[in-house]
């Protein structure tokens, strides 16, 4: 005896009968299909060029692509595109027009478009930067668009993230209040305290900064700025200012490949596209750690 009611009984027959309909799809009906898509992409590159040949300018995107699961594209190689310039046009939008008239394999991660999601950082004419925020107007021509280096490329422009993430996390990028607080009583923080931990408040999780720094390119357990700049948020938070959570924090990132693994090389507030001044940031820690060590009685 069946348990599902009748509307649930229905919509299973309906995904059955889909799913039924899907693989009783004729070998010439996908001949078809693939016809009507091939058909569908000779229009849009005829477009494509019909535009560029209208346009003022066109630009030359030079693209890495790789693709470890489709045979004769495993080798790392680099694919033109002509993208008929437009004024305010980003390194995302000729990247997507290279691929909705080009190329739909093209693969690369973007969303908001207004950087603030960071998923469309990129390896930009040999500099990390954040494709919906980069005009091509900015930029030396030919474009040359790659993944973000130190990382495992997974397809085309997309980089395997999950290590970055993991570090990001191993610092408890989170909010620790006092637990001894009055129930209800709001933790109010400082204008000026709000001040100093404003900057690196702004980071989007990115990666650009992990990517440019060599010291993470050599140390796969280095913490790396942006963990660091995040732990740096916490920490400085006077709302946590509790002296056992202190210590706590300062434990993490005074590690053999916490801060003081930092050369101080600037790679990575350079590249920021949100302006944080991370090797400051990790000075201050430093700074925090020594005081922390040093004492007197």
């Amino acid at each position: 005896m069946s348990t599902q009611v009748p509307e649930q009984e229905a919509e299973a027959e309906s995904s059955a009968e889909a799913e039924a309909d899907a693989s009783a799809e004729s070998p010439q009906d996908k001949r078809m299909a693939k016809k009507a898509e091939a058909a569908s992409y000779r229009d849009a590159q005829k477009k494509a060029q019909e535009e560029i040949e209208a346009a003022e300018r066109s630009v030359q995107l030079k693209v890495f692509r790789y693709d470890p699961e489709v045979e004769g594209k495993q080798e790392p190689r680099f694919d033109e595109f002509h993208v008929p310039f437009t004024k305010g046009m980003t390194v995302l939008d000729a990247l997507m027009y290279a691929r909705d008239h080009y190329d739909p394999s093209l693969t690369f991660r973007h969303s908001c478009r207004q950087a603030v999601c960071g998923s469309d950082a990129m390896f930009v004419n040999g500099q990390q930067r954040l494709c919906c925020k980069t005009q091509m107007s900015d930029l030396d021509w030919p474009v040359r668009v790659e993944p973000l280096p130190h990382q495992d490329v997974v397809k085309d422009l997309v980089v395997d993230m999950q290590h970055f993430y993991d570090q990001m996390h191993s610092v408890e990028p989170y909010f620790q209040g006092d637990e001894n607080a009055p129930s209800g009583e709001e933790q109010k923080q400082t204008r000026e305290n709000r001040e100093k931990i404003k900057m690196s408040t702004r980071c989007i999780w990115c990666g650009a900064c992990m990517s440019s720094c060599n010291i993470a390119a050599g140390d796969n357990e280095y913490l790396g700025p942006a963990a660091i700049n995040k732990a740096y948020r916490f920490y400085m938070d006077e709302r946590e200012d509790q002296e056992e959570l202190e210590e706590h924090r300062l434990r993490i990132l005074e590690q053999e490949h916490g801060v003081w693994r930092c050369q101080t090389q600037f790679s990575c507030t350079e590249v920021c596209p949100k302006d944080i001044p991370l090797t400051e940031h990790i000075q201050e820690l430093k700074r925090e750690a020594v005081k922390n060590n040093l004492k007197f009685w």
